[in-house]
């Protein structure tokens, strides 16, 4: 009889071909139970930055609400589509891209059918995107692809080719200190286990050593220069604190670390004219 043997977790190198196919198939075969499992917190049609629960509705790192109207916004790792679905209930006019083919059904069943008009849905890579230079004024991307590519920085120029200039691209990460701490809830997810200076990526391997599951660590530092090399000024890093209200669990998040260390990093940045 076959049994199913659990993924070997690792440090090791992991090109950027293999990083998309491992995520392309950890996505695909996973979506059902992300959805089950967050699909309650994440809402139909909520903009949540992270596990922390900002909303973009009280955030405004986008922009004022009221100004979000008739811009074509790209969302980046959009999953189900709901940071996408809320931009469109503001009058914008969202793109919501995903490497994953079931996380974008997942979207369209939350819209109920393929008959959605109010976004467009897009399966492609992120470091490939499908759309001419400057044709939206807006990007963002809550926890999609940039942790899960080798190289954020062609990732990033991509995004900036296809922004007008000074348009705006948000995106958030695990915040890279949470690499020094074990991915655990409790308290023993308190005490630094590894160099934060490690860079060496975190990969989940099946039996014959092929990636499953990918995922890139970059220091605070890297980040920020990775923004500018690919020509972007920041123009804000927000580290938000775990609200009294937030009592659930997500993987590593919890209310005990989120009151004691960050979890997420949001990069709020423009695109420097050429």
């Amino acid at each position: 009889m076959n049994q199913e043997h659990e993924p070997e977790a690792t440090r090791r190198d992991a090109s950027d071909t293999e990083s998309s196919r491992a995520s392309r198939g950890w996505w695909d075969s996973n979506a059902d139970e992300y959805q089950s499992e967050h699909g309650a917190f994440l809402g139909d049609d909520r903009f949540v930055w992270g596990p922390e629960g900002l909303d973009e509705a009280d955030a405004a790192l986008l922009g004022p609400a009221a100004e979000l109207k008739g811009r074509r916004i790209l969302e980046i790792g959009a999953g189900a589509a709901q940071c996408s679905r809320w931009l469109a209930a503001q009058g914008a006019l969202p793109v919501a891209l995903d490497l994953s083919h079931r996380q974008l059904q997942h979207a369209l069943r939350i819209a109920g059918g393929p008959g959605e008009d109010a976004l467009d849905l897009v399966e492609a890579d992120a470091g490939a995107l499908p759309f001419s230079d400057g044709s939206f004024d807006l990007a963002c991307s809550a926890y999609g692809a940039l942790p899960f590519v080798a190289d954020p920085v062609r990732v990033l120029r991509e995004v900036r080719r296809v922004l007008r200039p000074g348009g705006r691209f948000v995106f958030s990460v695990s915040h890279p200190i949470r690499w020094a701490f074990p991915d655990e809830p409790g308290p023993e997810g308190l005490s630094v286990g590894a160099s934060y200076f490690d860079r060496t990526p975190y990969v989940e391997q099946d039996e014959s050593g092929r990636a499953v599951y990918v995922e890139h660590h970059r220091t605070l530092g890297d980040r920020v220069r990775d923004v500018v090399a690919a020509g972007f000024r920041l123009e804000d890093l927000v580290e938000p604190e775990w609200p009294e209200w937030n009592t659930q669990e997500w993987g590593g998040w919890s209310p005990l670390r989120g009151h004691l260390i960050p979890g997420t990093a949001i990069f709020v940045c423009s695109a420097v004219a050429p």
